[in-house]
């Protein structure tokens, strides 16, 4: 599988998001998932403290066993996890990082992010204390999610030229959600070299072709379970129909032009889908080797033009 950077780490151009871990799956499932992603050349994991309220870096460290050395992890901190555990404090990042090395059973965090901007902190003390992480060799990398370009070239300026900067931003980015072009994010990565990582690459699973026009939904989906409401709409489900038309005239699925319309983006360096099973993890790494021209490219674009 094609690698891509993110600062020194390199990873798949196909990641794994490990929010299903611990929430929608327990223990067993979640090591079945891993053992499907390692067999597929997907070591690369994108978990947070939050998910599954800690259980998800539990259950992944639990089903990589001794194979810690064979993958790049991702975790976050930042968001609530209960009035005590929450934002960007100094102190508590340290707790956080402290706290997620032992759930995960590692003794280093290969890209650590901030979940999300903490207003009430200077983004100078944060960026401080992920730094002495780094120092110490409790994280290799760090990164954030979340952020707006503004946030982004606040913290580039806030960080003292010897010291760790972020090499990454994680925000929501797919064909139905084109935020990052409009917000001038990906023009601020490319300014800056940051790699972007996209979430919710397959718009909440409108992009899996499960989902289709007068259809119900499928039994147990996250649309069935009210997940993402304002996703599902006639519109959307139109051009999702178009879609569909578009990719089966070239012999591909919807689910490899969500993968590869993103990986067009050089400045995109994977795409962490999540899976809740085997056969997920084993579609999605099928899913990166469309190399979709400029002319397809426009194709797309005027299809959703039109919504």
């Amino acid at each position: 599988m094609e690698t891509r950077k993110i600062g020194s780490l390199e990873v798949p151009v196909v990641g794994l998001g490990c929010n299903n871990f611990g929430w929608r799956i327990d223990a067993k499932a979640t090591s079945a998932v891993v053992d499907a992603a390692l067999e597929l050349g997907v070591n690369f994991f994108d978990t947070a403290d939050v998910y599954g309220t800690g259980q998800s870096e539990e259950y992944l460290g639990r089903a990589l066993g001794p194979r810690r050395e064979q993958v790049v992890i991702a975790s976050k901190f930042g968001m609530r996890m209960d009035d005590e555990r929450k934002g960007a404090r100094p102190e508590y990042v340290r707790q956080a990082c402290e706290d997620s090395l032992r759930r995960v059973n590692t003794d280093r965090i290969d890209l650590y992010q901030l979940h999300t901007p903490d207003a009430s902190v200077p983004i100078a003390d944060t960026l401080g204390a992920m730094n002495d992480l780094v120092r110490e060799g409790k994280v290799r990398e760090i990164g954030c999610s979340n952020f707006s370009a503004d946030q982004l070239r606040e913290a580039a300026d806030a960080a003292p030229a010897d010291s760790a900067r972020f090499v990454s931003v994680q925000n929501q980015y797919s064909l139905f959600h084109r935020d990052p072009e409009s917000s001038g994010v990906l023009a601020e990565c490319e300014r800056q070299n940051l790699a972007f990582l996209p979430y919710f690459p397959l718009a909440n699973g409108l992009l899996t072709g499960k989902y289709r026009r007068r259809q119900p939904v499928p039994k147990g989906s996250r649309a069935d379970a009210g997940f993402g409401p304002k996703v599902f709409t006639d519109e959307n489900l139109a051009a999702v129909e178009k879609l569909l038309a578009f990719c089966d005239s070239r012999g591909h699925s919807i689910l490899e032009l969500a993968f590869c319309w993103l990986l067009s983006r050089a400045v995109v360096a994977s795409v962490i889908a999540g899976a809740r099973s085997p056969e997920q993890i084993r579609s999605n790494a099928k899913a990166a080797n469309w190399k979709l021209s400029d002319d397809e490219l426009q194709q797309v674009d005027n299809i959703l033009s039109n919504r």
